[in-house]
């Protein structure tokens, strides 16, 4: 429902020095929208350009009541809080944005719509996305996406947030600048508001996941030359649930695997190792071959996340992985 016309204010309150900004820092990055201002009372009159190294000039306010003059006309939360919930301190901010005219971009578990407060202030043309919604209809998945002639390409991960959506994102647009017809699929709540359609597979039930993701593959498959799929979790962590669905619902031709250059262990179980490259690599083409039910699906590349290093380090790493794995490695600094 995000579009390049509309003028978006980002709710971030302690999402830019914090470690909760994910949604917000990638719709800066890489939303079409217009962003007229950022909200963060922690930070608020510092350079964002400076503080986070994205090349988006807005300034950075305390509260929604001082991001008014910037003329907004959408409100995206941007921050990803412990559970998903709306803190009750934001919630007064919600109905004042709201009581002043805009439209809210909503990718956590709370349901704003129906909200009692929010509810009857909402004027003709103004709305509310309660992206994390399981869609209608759905079905368990029957694997039909391998019978589409698109090339299907899925990022996987050695860890949780690690940069699989911005490299989806990068292929896509390197893959629009070589002609092809391509779109990015979103599966979480900040593809979802970069790309405007998706789904939030976080809100689905495990049974239909799968048949969400080829719900979502099959309605655009034969209309494009290649799909970017944006991945979820990781295997080898054991937090996530998400990773499977969107092997079995794509049924992928290709897989990009996203490392964070340096990582050894998982970032929020330290005292698990991710095992090595090589090793990952095989259990994410054995999981997608299926033990030869599906077709094989092999990794083209490693996606290396080069973050917190110079352009001289990455390259390096960069080059001493591709020696090691004779694989293509593609880096970031995102």
């Amino acid at each position: 429902m995000l579009k390049p016309n509309h003028r978006v204010a980002i709710f971030l309150h302690e999402g830019i020095r914090g470690d909760r900004g994910k949604t917000g820092l990638s719709l800066l990055r890489f939303s079409e929208a217009e962003i007229v201002a950022v909200i963060d009372r922690q930070t608020a009159g510092e350079s964002l350009v400076d503080l986070t190294g994205i090349p988006r000039p807005a300034p950075i306010v305390a509260s929604v009541e001082d991001a008014l003059p910037h003329q907004p006309d959408v409100l995206a939360i941007g921050m990803a809080p412990t559970g998903g919930l709306l803190p009750d301190a934001w919630r007064p901010e919600m109905v004042q944005a709201v009581a002043a005219g805009l439209s809210i971009a909503n990718g956590l578990h709370t349901s704003l719509a129906d909200d009692p407060a929010i509810k009857p202030l909402l004027k003709s043309g103004q709305w509310i996305w309660d992206m994390r919604q399981e869609p209608a209809g759905l079905a368990v998945g029957t694997g039909k996406a391998r019978t589409l002639p698109c090339l299907r390409v899925l990022t996987v991960g050695t860890d949780m947030a690690i940069g699989k959506m911005s490299t989806s994102l990068a292929l896509h647009r390197a893959s629009r600048d070589r002609g092809l017809r391509s779109k990015f699929l979103a599966s979480g709540q900040a593809g979802l508001m970069i790309a405007g359609d998706g789904i939030a597979l976080d809100a689905i039930r495990v049974d239909f996941a799968s048949g969400a993701v080829e719900q979502m593959v099959m309605q655009f498959g034969n209309d494009y030359d290649i799909l970017h799929i944006e991945g979820q979790g990781s295997l080898v962590n054991p937090s996530s649930t998400a990773t499977l669905p969107l092997l079995r619902g794509s049924q992928p031709t290709h897989l990009i695997l996203v490392h964070r250059a340096g990582q050894t262990h998982l970032s929020r179980i330290p005292d698990i190792q991710i095992p090595p490259l090589r090793d990952i690599v095989q259990l994410y083409q054995a999981v997608a071959q299926g033990a030869g039910a599906f077709a094989p699906t092999p990794v083209a590349a490693i996606a290396l996340n080069t973050h917190r290093l110079d352009e001289r380090s990455a390259q390096q790493r960069s080059r001493r992985l591709n020696r090691k794995l004779d694989f293509p490695v593609l880096i970031r600094f995102d």
